[in-house]
């Protein structure tokens, strides 16, 4: 099989304002305070399945630096450059039209670069399960993640309840409101939509030129360039004016054979300051701290990311978010963290 990995790596991780920045986002950033950046992790636990010459990071013009200072061991070659930003529909066609070009039987699994996965072992059983399901056929398979709680933060998909661990894709539902969220946890048959892809190259492109045919033409005549000297020139060109659609709204919503894995590996998009609490572990108080120097009195429920101080004293605190970063220092309630991006605008 030969398998491939594209890892999305675009976005500017804007909620977590001022550890992410436009400049350096959460991607590229030790969220966990474990030594590794987010996208270090990704590949970290892809590469078993995947050698480093068969994996592609797509991203931003502004943050190649920054994945190849980060990624020394991926190809240059396989670092994709986006001009402008399109969503994740051009995204995934770019990289997989220039995989089509020198590997015609590809089989790739597409993910975002900044989630987080406590299962790694189980993590890579089921991308293998994937893969096998899609190696040879036309069918396409998202990951679910089998949800611990009503979660409103998450698209869904709901699974036909069958035999075995492949289920066809019935729908996929937009972020529910809380009601609605509690009765598709009781229904058992909801799955929270991680953003994880596994097809074939064939499929894709195909898919891609079935549903979205503007974007289709627009790759096709980049990749008469690529793997040569033009291709930076025709990338610059023509990329922006590919249409502006997510990978779900141009073809999993519309594809016929769609399938998913519940899976249960300890996943989260990390994607606020709360869910950052919920993972990283707790004192007494159920504050959450990454940093040294970091001492907490008469505080709880908070969330403290102050990596570049030597010390930080906090008294008096409930339930809020204090984070540093190049001199910008926020000090928000959690309860209150959906307005950061109006914070700093």
């Amino acid at each position: 099989m030969d398998t491939h990995v594209v890892i999305m790596a675009g976005g500017i991780g804007s909620r977590f304002w001022p550890m992410s920045t436009p400049t350096c986002p959460k991607q590229f950033i030790d969220v966990l305070g474990v030594g590794k950046s987010m996208i270090q992790m990704t590949v970290e636990r892809l590469s078993p399945i995947c050698p480093l010459d068969h994996m592609w990071i797509v991203t931003s013009e502004s943050y190649v630096g920054l994945v190849h200072e980060q990624l020394p061991d991926i190809p240059k070659d396989n670092v994709l450059a986006e001009p402008a930003a399109r969503n994740t529909a051009p995204c995934i066609a770019y990289a997989c039209w220039k995989i089509k070009a020198k590997y015609p039987e590809a089989n790739i699994v597409v993910t975002p670069s900044d989630a987080l996965v406590i299962d790694v072992t189980e993590y890579r059983r089921v991308i293998s399960k994937a893969l096998e399901f899609t190696d040879k056929s036309d069918s396409i398979v998202t990951i679910g993640i089998k949800p611990t709680r009503p979660e409103v933060g998450y698209g869904y998909i709901q699974s036909i309840h069958g035999e075995g661990e492949v289920l066809k894709v019935q729908s996929f539902k937009e972020k529910p409101n809380l009601e609605t969220a509690k009765a598709y946890l009781e229904d058992g048959g909801y799955l929270w939509n991680a953003g994880i892809f596994v097809w074939n190259v064939r499929t894709i492109t195909s898919a891609i030129s079935t549903y979205v045919p503007q974007i289709a033409h627009v790759i096709e005549e980049m990749s008469k360039d690529f793997y040569t000297s033009e291709e930076d020139e025709s990338v610059k060109r023509l990329f922006p004016t590919c249409e502006k659609i997510s990978i779900d709204y141009a073809v999993m919503e519309k594809a016929p054979h769609i399938y998913t894995i519940p899976a249960e590996f300890g996943w989260s998009d990390v994607g606020t300051w709360g869910a950052l609490h919920s993972i990283l572990p707790k004192d007494a108080e159920d504050n959450a701290v990454v940093g040294n120097g970091v001492k907490l009195f008469d505080s709880t429920g908070c969330v403290i990311h102050t990596s570049s101080l030597k010390k930080v004293v906090i008294e008096g605190l409930d339930g809020y978010i204090v984070t540093e970063k190049d001199g910008a220092l926020l000090i928000c309630r959690l309860s209150d963290e959906q307005r950061i991006r109006e914070f700093h605008d």
